[in-house]
């Protein structure tokens, strides 16, 4: 796949175009999506097509809907907005069709970046890039006289002396919500650790090991500086926790950066102490604790034709140029012509110009990904061991991928 560390490093230069596109369309369009501001402007690009309905819906719950949505004949959806994970899914469940006679008749202006090629043929076109990095109050660090931490130990340190001061009880942040969120977690602390997800050539798991308990471990010890309700927190509800002045220090997605502080009734002691850094390594290793990841779109292949041509022209009208301006581009690190890097950008640049890994874009990485989203629960919840844990999601994994024919 194209957007390894050095193109996505590459792409956030400044870039130029002039290119005016208009967007007239034939035959119905409905887009299904995550919510997060940069996907929202997304969406209502595309709403600007004029000839046929534009429909979106853009929630938090994408994943559970979209290959469904996707399998009927016609599709509910006749586009979704992915990202390296959903696209295996995608891919696997076969609701979605090759682009290359789009590109080549609507498409000719975007960049080779943009292409997300799988097996010679274009699947899907990128739009930003993102990834998982340090979000911290600079002011209570200043108080308790640390730096921001580069490591997650240094966070643990930091954590302990914030309650240790009285100056907040859980000063962690994360999301840590039971199901993806969480899996998505133990998959960035994993690779931190320099932990490999299967076995040299195979689709066979292996993170049974010494990488996994330390991993474990590690995401336990967080656990126990942040909210008790942890297991119910998504992006949106640590967000949250940071604007009512309770975190100090959290993991957060880049795509939420820019905008974190500017909802309504957001303590100026929390707005001024806002910062960005780069993402934290662990236990003593080079790998940032982190994923790279893409977002984009695909069209659905049991619709017609002419409503694949139409759902292809509107998200490239919505992906336009055009689209940013001062409030667009602080929403998003955009592969974009035209874009360019803005301060709240600086934690995705870190991690896509350091050691940081792609999210694994294999076929069976999103049973790996439901395997530990539904057996981690238990271990942060102090039901079982780190050992039983990884034996769980082992087993877990095992049946799902038996089923699918990964592995005899």
């Amino acid at each position: 796949m194209f957007l390894n560390k050095i193109a996505l490093a590459g792409s956030l230069a400044v870039l130029t175009s002039t290119a005016s596109y208009a967007c007239e369309i034939s035959a119905r369009v409905s887009i299904v999506g995550n919510e997060f501001p940069a996907i929202q402007t997304v969406g209502a690009g595309a709403q600007e097509c004029a000839g046929a309905e534009v429909k979106t819906n853009l929630t938090a719950d994408h994943q559970k809907i979209n290959v469904a949505g996707m399998q009927g004949n016609p599709a509910e959806f006749t586009a979704v907005i992915n990202n390296n994970s959903v696209l295996t899914s995608l891919m696997n469940a076969d609701v979605i069709r090759p682009l290359d006679d789009l590109v080549a008749k609507h498409g000719k202006h975007l960049p080779a970046r943009q292409l997300i090629t799988i097996d010679g043929k274009i699947l899907s076109v990128a739009f930003m890039a993102n990834a998982q990095h340090l979000v911290y109050r600079a002011d209570v660090l200043e108080k308790i006289g640390m730096e921001p931490p580069k490591t997650y130990e240094d966070m643990l340190a930091a954590a302990q002396k914030i309650r240790e001061m009285g100056l907040m009880q859980n000063p962690v942040g994360g999301a840590y919500a039971a199901g993806w969120n969480l899996a998505t977690e133990f998959i960035n602390m994993y690779l931190g650790h320099g932990g490999e997800f299967y076995k040299a050539g195979t689709a066979e798991l292996a993170i049974d090991n010494a990488q996994g308990i330390a991993t474990l471990e590690m995401m336990k010890a967080l656990s126990e500086y942040m909210n008790p309700d942890f297991l119910t927190h998504d992006s949106n509800a640590t967000n949250a926790e940071f604007r009512a002045g309770n975190v100090a220090l959290m993991n957060m997605w880049g795509s939420r950066a820019a905008t974190l502080v500017e909802a309504e009734g957001v303590d100026r002691s929390v707005k001024d102490g806002f910062a960005i850094a780069g993402p934290m390594t662990v236990g003593g290793g080079n790998t940032n604790a982190t994923t790279l990841w893409w977002d984009g779109f695909a069209i659905a292949k049991n619709i017609s034709d002419a409503e694949a041509e139409a759902s292809f022209i509107a998200l490239t009208h919505a992906i336009r140029p055009e689209i940013l301006n001062d409030e667009t581009a602080l929403e998003a690190v955009w592969l974009i012509e035209g874009y360019e890097p803005t301060p709240a950008a600086k934690g995705v640049f870190a991690a896509a110009s350091s050691t940081s890994i792609p999210y694994p874009s294999l076929p069976q990485q999103p049973l790996l990904h439901s395997a530990l989203g539904a057996e981690l629960p238990d271990f942060m919840q102090g039901k079982e061991g780190a050992e039983q844990a990884l034996k769980d999601i082992t087993a877990a994994y095992i049946s799902a991928a038996k089923e699918k024919g990964f592995i005899k």
